[in-house]
């Protein structure tokens, strides 16, 4: 678990799923350490991968940035990749950048 004034990191397995649930604000700062865990995930040769983003309550584009690069990663070694997003606000974000069409998203983990 990671945890610093803005964002909480955890992992988790849910039925063969490995999960990483992230709470509070990815941004320029906190950033770095999403990137960290998805990056030792993805080369963990790990079937299936997913990011919960419920508890976000804010990202950047440092953030997008680190989730796309965890996608490429993931796609290199064949993990499923999705992402678990139930707020249209942060959907929205991904509307308009168009990554809606990139990402595997859903409104819950099952």
């Amino acid at each position: 678990m990671t945890v610093n004034d803005e964002v909480t990191i955890t992992r988790e397995e849910v039925n063969g799923t490995s999960l990483v649930v992230v709470r509070g604000e990815i941004d320029v700062a906190s950033a770095p350490e999403l990137r960290r865990h998805l990056h030792e995930l993805c080369a963990g040769n790990v079937a299936s991968l997913a990011v919960d983003l419920r508890s976000v309550t804010f990202l950047d584009s440092s953030a997008l940035g680190v989730l796309v690069g965890a996608l490429r990663r993931c796609r290199e070694s064949n993990t499923q990749f999705r992402l678990v997003i139930d707020s249209p606000r942060l959907l929205k974000i991904f509307e308009i950048t168009g990554l809606t069409s990139v990402f595997e998203i859903t409104e819950r983990l099952s």
